[in-house]
């Protein structure tokens, strides 16, 4: 098989084509109308939105960050209160924590599925503990069962992040709900090169529960109801009417393009399963993983392998290099090297493969035949 130059991560550019003619006449519609911020098109795409996860309540914000913050935010929390999450996640999780002067309290993943290990979390819960956020990686839905029985038992918020696993389902004790949908928030990113992704920044909350709402609409718009009149301290997050238009046209093809990640996900499995220096994605009967990212555990030293693969032409990812409590950032919590093995082990070992709705099977055929043969 000859070496392919054009392999992408992600290939943003063959999904728009297959799309160009809705996108282009959206964006046209939106320019014709001027209606650029908070236009018929946001609110078009909220209610979409409600319907495609059955909540009551979609709020679009500026991205997945922000939805985060504005989602603790709405809960009342005082400085130094603790919000448990995980240390295996993108920086977005615990910045949001320190940002509003709260506490991080990490508590470790499970090695199989990458996600926080419920059964680690009520050591950790004290006096000051609020909330939990599980953070639903690389399209891979948490034990979201485990997680609100624990929740409900200590009288905690549980707010999800899900900006990887859109459109993603968790199958538990209430039947099969959309990922993001269980907890009292979920929270997530429409970042380009996500499963659901704008040409730009863009994020959402979503929730059940009516006053929640309120207060987070209030919060993105300046902590307003009423123009000039302010009820809480807010901030400025909205998602701009022609971003809304694309996700419109996007939001009805996401099954679509889940399942094409996910038959993507199984050519690969198929091709590494007997690799034994490899270990293929876990999924637990209770996740309908999406794959945003398909990540698999690297026997040895990553870099030799990442180096190797580049050299065929074939990109790669480090989804995450340096788990959350040894960034140089969060040294001031007291967390040292050793505190969380797994965390720390797993971003020494993963490696991302490309992964993106255009995957066709000879691109795959060539990238399974270079990672084996790295090792042979």
């Amino acid at each position: 098989m000859v070496k392919d130059s054009n392999i992408q991560m992600v290939d943003l550019a063959a999904q728009y084509k297959a799309i160009k003619a809705e996108v282009d006449e959206a964006i046209e519609g939106v320019i014709n109308s001027s209606a650029f911020i908070n236009g018929p098109e946001v609110k078009s795409f909220s209610s979409e939105l409600e319907q495609y996860l059955n909540v009551k309540h979609v709020i679009p914000c500026g991205n997945g960050t922000d939805a985060l913050q504005i989602a603790l935010m709405g809960l009342d929390l005082e400085p130094g209160d603790e919000i448990i999450t995980t240390p295996f996640t993108f920086i977005a999780t615990g910045e949001v924590i320190s940002l509003l002067k709260l506490k991080p309290v990490f508590v470790d993943i499970n090695p199989d599925n990458f996600t926080i290990d419920p059964s680690l979390i009520e050591e950790k819960i004290s006096s000051k503990t609020k909330v939990i956020i599980p953070v639903h990686l690389y399209g891979q839905a948490c034990n979201m069962d485990a997680i609100m029985q624990i929740a409900n038992k200590h009288n905690l918020f549980v707010v999800e992040d899900t900006a990887q696993a859109l459109g993603g389902k968790f199958v538990g004790e209430n039947g099969v709900v959309r990922t993001g949908t269980s907890g009292h928030i979920g929270c997530t990113s429409f970042f380009p090169s996500k499963n659901l992704g704008c040409f730009g920044d863009g994020g959402a909350l979503f929730t059940n529960d009516d006053l929640l709402a309120e207060k987070i609409r209030m919060i993105c718009n300046h902590g307003s109801k009423v123009k000039y009149y302010h009820q809480v301290v807010g901030v400025n997050s909205r998602l701009d009417s022609m971003q809304a238009a694309i996700l419109r046209i996007k939001l009805r093809k996401l099954d679509e393009y889940c399942q094409a990640r996910r038959k993507a996900a199984d050519i690969y499995n198929e091709g590494f399963k007997n690799n034994p220096h490899l270990k293929i994605p876990v999924v637990p009967s209770y996740s309908h993983h999406v794959f945003h990212q398909y990540t698999l555990v690297a026997e040895g030293d990553r870099t030799n392998l990442q180096a190797f693969l580049k050299d065929k032409g074939i990109p790669s990812m480090i989804y995450y290099p340096v788990p959350l409590h040894i960034q140089q950032a969060y040294q001031s919590y007291g967390y040292s090297k050793g505190d969380f093995p797994h965390s720390e082990l797993l971003s020494d070992k993963v490696i991302s493969l490309p992964m993106h709705t255009e995957l066709d099977a000879q691109t795959q055929a060539y990238i399974i035949e270079q990672v084996n043969s790295f090792y042979n």
